[in-house]
């Protein structure tokens, strides 16, 4: 690439990781009044469906509903969406934004953990090393000795873990049986549905419908700007990893995990202990020695807003 080049795609970069990093602050205020997990993740599979419909549009890209495509759009909607998401809902209400982004940054080490458990991926010291400084960074996060200047329930934290394992998987997922040859938009958009059709039942079963309000209130804002920015934020990471290439756009995980802590301080008020940042040191060399040098190892999960 030329000096140009880099200097357009390096603003790219910060710009991405500046709305990626915004996702979780605004999902710690759309639970803040007492919304339930099901219906905002109704909504947010709603405004996934109807923008990436929207991109299908665009470009053409009809919606195969054959059998083994239906199959791809449930399986990705549970993995992806349905079930970290409900977690990920349930644990803001507990857990600080900012380590919310920290604990989602071990993404790529939960992501080779799979893979090799699963033949993706083979053995490599270098990856084993960062996945035991990512280890360093969750245990300074979650250890109940260590003060972070904030409370950290050690169980929502351990459990918001989960969501990251199942985002590791979903990637694994598509890197070993492929997505049927279809867009990446077409997946998104048939699990959207597919998630948004899984979800409808349980939402109204629960009590947990969202009625819009005009005007919006704050949390209802804050749900339709993560939806939107995770769309648009996604689209810009498609074509850049084809523009630039995976491996420089990958680099745009440790601009959300710290502009998710620069947010997270200005829009909340959160502030850490000086131990935080021992554990994003961790974490983010772990992720250096982790992330493969040849091709991205997983694709960015769909659900993740």
């Amino acid at each position: 690439m030329t000096s140009r080049q880099i200097a357009f795609f390096t603003v790219g970069l910060v710009l991405m990781g500046a709305g990626w990093g915004a996702t979780q602050p605004l999902t710690k205020v759309a639970v803040s009044t007492g919304y339930g997990p099901f219906g905002l993740l109704f909504w947010q599979l709603v405004v996934g469906a109807a923008l990436m419909g929207a991109i299908c549009v665009v470009k053409r890209l009809p919606l195969p509903m054959g059998r083994r495509a239906l199959r791809l759009y449930f399986i990705l909607a549970m993995i992806g969406a349905v079930l970290p998401n409900t977690i990920s809902y349930m644990a803001a209400v507990h857990l600080p934004a900012g380590i919310m982004s920290l604990l989602l940054s071990v993404i790529p080490m939960f992501a080779f953990l799979i893979a090799l458990a699963i033949g993706n991926e083979g053995f490599q010291w270098r990856r084993v090393i960062g996945l035991g400084l990512g280890l360093i960074g969750v245990l300074i996060i979650i250890a109940p000795s260590v003060d972070l200047g904030l409370d950290i329930p050690v169980i929502w934290a351990a459990l918001y873990l989960v969501t990251a394992a199942f985002y590791a998987f979903e990637g694994n997922y598509i890197a070993k049986w492929g997505t049927e040859g279809l867009d990446l938009f077409q997946v998104m958009f048939g699990a959207s549905l597919a998630g948004a059709l899984v979800v409808t039942p349980v939402m109204i079963g629960t009590g947990q419908f969202i009625t819009p309000l005009m005007p919006m209130p704050a949390p209802q804002l804050a749900l339709l700007a993560s939806c939107v920015i995770h769309i648009l934020v996604y689209s810009a990471y498609v074509w850049m990893a084809g523009a630039a290439g995976a491996v420089f756009a990958v680099q745009v995980s440790y601009l959300v995990t710290g502009f998710g802590l620069i947010w997270a301080w200005v829009f909340l008020g959160e502030a850490y202990a000086a131990t935080i940042w021992l554990a994003l040191l961790a974490i983010f060399a772990g992720m250096y020695l982790v992330q493969p040098r040849a091709k991205l190892a997983a694709d960015p999960p769909m659900g993740d807003s």
